[in-house]
């Protein structure tokens, strides 16, 4: 399949950045195809997903674009004290990803850790942009704790959430209680037995229910690895074609 390195400059953030961007077969066949936005973790980067997993054999004869961004350390948020990485996904990536491709504007978005948390963030936020969401092992924890002197995460988390940040614009807890259930995505979010985020994963979870926001939530063996990731994303693949099926006219 086509494989397209994208270099651009992102308003939003004031600098050059990359995207990487899988495109379907002819194979695949049909019309302009869908566009997933799938997400890399924190210390990772926009081509881990195609190296470090199976995606492009998975995508092999399916209608599916793939958008892989840049998101360095930033949560895919726009942070309190540095740069607006909600705001180059939104205003910069997808408007520059549909000028520039034949693709459809029916659109999820999926990732994991940080990135799980990005999906998130970014689906509740915009809900009208997507079709579908998938967190796998996301970090849903990350605004929903107020930072103390003396952790060393500290410093760099409360530049992008605020040294405060329970209720505010990166807590997906206040998020989800802030939303239309009605007018959300489809959301799946999965995370591993083994994971040192299941309990969060778990909270969050019970926190949807409580609010009575329709979602999938699945747990497997596994830890917080690419092991159980590459395991998975053949499964947000599949829901997020379902989304798209269901979806009879598209949104944003």
């Amino acid at each position: 399949m086509p494989l397209c390195e994208l270099h651009y400059f992102s308003k939003s953030l004031q600098v050059h950045t990359q995207a990487d961007v899988l495109l379907p077969d002819e194979a695949a066949g049909g019309g302009p195809p869908p566009v997933l936005y799938l997400l890399h973790g924190l210390s990772d980067d926009h081509t881990r997903w195609r190296r470090q997993t199976n995606l492009e054999r998975h995508l092999e004869g399916v209608p599916l674009a793939v958008v892989m961004p840049n998101g360095g350390r930033g949560f895919y948020t726009d942070a309190a004290d540095g740069f607006a990485f909600e705001q180059a996904i939104v205003a910069d990536l997808i408007p520059l990803v549909e000028r520039t491709f034949r693709v459809s504007t029916l659109r999820a978005v999926a990732g994991l850790s940080m990135g799980g948390y990005g999906a998130l963030s970014l689906a509740l936020k915009h809900p009208s942009l997507f079709a579908a969401c998938v967190s796998h092992s996301g970090s849903t924890w990350i605004g929903h704790q107020d930072w103390k002197a003396g952790d060393p995460r500290t410093p760099e988390f409360a530049r992008i959430f605020g040294e405060l940040p329970v209720g505010g614009p990166g807590d997906l807890f206040a998020l989800a209680s802030a939303a239309d259930p009605a007018a959300l995505p489809a959301i799946r979010i999965d995370c591993g037995t083994e994971d040192l985020l299941l309990a969060s994963n778990r909270e969050f979870h019970a926190h949807l229910d409580g609010l009575g926001i329709q979602h999938t939530y699945l747990e497997f063996p596994g830890a917080h690895n690419w092991v159980y990731w590459d395991a998975h994303i053949r499964e947000t693949i599949e829901f997020c074609l379902a989304a798209f099926s269901e979806r009879a006219v598209p949104r944003g």
